[in-house]
């Protein structure tokens, strides 16, 4: 199919869409638009959107449809072998942020498009080649993982893709400026796109070279533990807001970001390493390491799997231990977002009834809402905590000879590289393998229950010379669950391992030391 987006000229934050499908030979054709969108496990219902809609045959003769249910159209094609579908999306969410990583918005100076919002496909016909030409100015700079196709008409531009699934796996950025920043690993290209990166003081939010120097790092770090690259180039696709915002999606060989605002200098860059490291690891974990309820994407309904303590559990844990582990965080930065992870499970949800695999498969009913009290927990928060626990246990089993990153390791050569989905049980029995034992009490207790995790955390915690505690809030502090360093050499040590470090000094005061809460993390979504 080739889809037009242009600007309505009538109606403000209108995307006008132009969908052709040629080749028609069925007296029937239905048409269907996705009710929700990769990397986010909620019915979006994009539907909603739609301001007008009409199919015309190609010599612009109108075809009778109608609708099938909320987001599925039936022409009747009268025996035509062409047909453009037109309609226009609505792209402005509310203020004040009006747009966010999953989202489209344009507007005289930004286009910025998910096509999952917007292109709708041919029943049957969804794994035949697509294309999307733009209509914007041939001065802006496009940022995209599809590959432009050149030349084309002035005024246009136009990007290729296989299928509509890539199609959809790929956002795109149009603007007259963006600052496009690369750097290089192990043959790999990686690009950084920023799209509004200026503070009001008209300097640069971000530093160029500071940029590529711990991009490269945590990049390295993470290729360093698969071994290789699912793609051969990536994109990291940065808006930045006026306005405060932290949210992230992955996607096949790139990623959306949006943040602000755009005047918190270092506070906003170190929003920018989480995020990006975060998605960085989804390339391998959900983009190709997939849960075989996934495979492929039925974009009609909820696609419903237990495993996303694993999707996003797993990821949430290794996006920071990668900065760590990489030396972009030194040990004080990291300890800082364990503690913020620790606080966001115990003293939210640390209670709550359902368990990891429960909150996975209610994703779809409300798993990104608040919710009533003590329901559910985060699949992202207990999901960490979960992989923590069990990353410090193989290697306590195995004195650091093995992690969870030969879980992840073997995840990705027995699942992600051959793209054929994995399983609960698959996903356990790489883990005993790795473990080389059973690991009934740690699928009981992190993964099928709803007991407290503190006990058990601070039994591994000790293990690396740290300890979570609650003190009682005072009128100088908050109080609630601290992250707390014990004045241990013997873990300190095994923390210097699991932190890929060298030998360091034991402490000399001889007292537990609190971690510092200046500039805690914020509440953040990253996909």
């Amino acid at each position: 199919m080739h889809y037009r987006l242009s600007a309505d000229s009538h109606a403000a934050h209108y995307i006008a869409v132009d969908a052709r499908l040629t080749d028609i030979t069925t007296p029937t054709v239905d048409l269907q638009l996705p009710a929700w969108r990769p990397g986010r496990y909620e019915l979006q219902q994009f539907a909603k959107n739609i301001q007008r809609f009409e199919v015309v045959d190609g010599d612009g003769n109108p075809l009778v449809f109608y609708k099938l249910t909320k987001d599925r159209w039936r022409v009747q094609t009268n025996g035509v072998s062409e047909l453009v579908v037109r309609y226009n999306y609505y792209a402005l969410l509310a203020a004040p942020n009006q747009l966010n990583a999953g989202s489209s918005f344009i507007s005289d100076t930004l286009l910025y498009v998910n096509p999952v919002n917007l292109c709708l496909y041919a029943e049957g016909r969804i794994q035949e080649p697509c294309t999307l030409e733009l209509a914007i100015p041939d001065s802006w700079t496009i940022a995209c993982g599809l590959a432009e196709s050149s030349p084309y008409p002035t005024g246009t531009r136009q990007l290729q893709a296989a299928d509509f699934y890539e199609l959809v796996d790929c956002p795109l950025i149009a603007a007259p400026v963006i600052q496009h920043i690369q750097y290089d690993v192990d043959g790999i290209l990686f690009h950084v796109w920023i799209q509004g990166g200026r503070r009001t003081d008209g300097n640069p939010t971000f530093d160029t070279q500071r940029i590529i120097d711990d991009f490269s790092r945590f990049s390295a770090r993470q290729l360093e533990l698969y071994g290789e690259f699912p793609e051969r180039e990536y994109h990291f696709l940065t808006l930045i807001l006026p306005v405060p915002h932290y949210h992230g999606v992955e996607h096949r060989n790139s990623t959306m970001l949006v943040l602000g605002p755009n005047d918190e200098g270092e506070g906003l860059y170190q929003d920018l390493l989480g995020v990006s490291s975060h998605e960085l690891f989804h390339a391998w974990n959900i983009i190709r390491i997939r849960p075989t309820e996934l495979l492929p994407y039925d974009f009609t309904k909820e696609n419903y799997f237990s495993t996303c303590f694993v999707a996003e559990g797993v990821t949430t844990y290794y996006g920071d231990l990668m900065l760590r582990q990489s030396g972009v965080f030194s040990d004080e930065a990291y300890l800082k977002e364990l503690q913020v992870l620790f606080k966001r499970h115990f003293e939210h949800n640390g209670q709550a009834f359902q368990s990891l695999t429960e909150s996975s498969w209610d994703l779809w009913l409300d798993g990104y809402d608040k919710g009533v009290p003590d329901r559910k927990v985060s699949v992202y928060h207990k999901g960490a905590i979960a992989a923590l626990i069990l990353d410090l246990h193989i290697r306590q089993l195995t004195n650091h000879a093995r992690s969870l990153d030969d879980v992840m390791r073997l995840m990705w050569e027995r699942f992600g590289k051959p793209f054929i989905g994995y399983t609960l049980d698959d996903y356990r029995a790489v883990t005993e393998f790795v473990a080389g034992e059973p690991l009934n009490w740690y699928y009981d207790l992190c993964i099928f229950g709803n007991q407290p995790l503190e006990a058990k955390l601070n039994e591994y915690l000790a293990w690396v010379g740290l300890l979570i505690g609650y003190e009682e809030p005072t009128s100088e502090q908050p109080g609630g669950i601290r992250l707390l360093e014990l004045d241990d050499l013997e873990g300190r040590q095994q923390r210097a391992r699991w932190f890929n470090g060298t030998f360091i000094k034991p402490t000399s005061d001889g007292h537990v030391q609190a971690v510092s809460e200046d500039k805690l993390g914020k509440n953040v979504v990253a996909e």
